[in-house]
């Protein structure tokens, strides 16, 4: 059975100052699902860009099937079947001050980017 989550796309500290989350992390390889339960939230970082901040040192990147024009306070609609977010997973966009959701976006796959041990 198919729930609609509503996911706030806040600036949290993830995307504070405009610097990259990414910087200095380790990317790894591409997975096709990402499980919800483990991540603190999906946030947009650009455009066609979506970010998923994991509990811990890891930071999901997806990026989205065609062109999406999402910006940082947006909230995503994500269309989720069971516990898990996966590739081609359809997704939809509410800007703020607006009641109607843009067209169905889909996820591409999804790269964890791991903070390295440190010394």
């Amino acid at each position: 059975m198919m729930r609609a989550l509503l996911l706030a796309a806040l600036a949290l500290p993830l995307l504070a100052a405009k610097s990259d989350p990414l910087a200095g992390r380790i990317a790894g390889p591409p997975e096709n699902c990402l499980t919800l339960t483990t991540q603190q939230g999906l946030y947009i970082a650009d455009e066609n860009l979506i970010l998923a901040q994991q509990t811990g040192r890891r930071i999901w990147k997806a990026n989205t099937i065609g062109r999406c024009s999402m910006q940082a306070l947006d909230t995503l609609i994500v269309d989720v079947y069971g516990s898990q977010v996966c590739r081609n997973d359809r997704f939809r966009v509410l800007r703020a001050g607006t009641s109607i959701p843009s067209q169905y976006c889909r996820f591409e796959s999804f790269t964890p980017y791991e903070k390295p041990p440190k010394n």
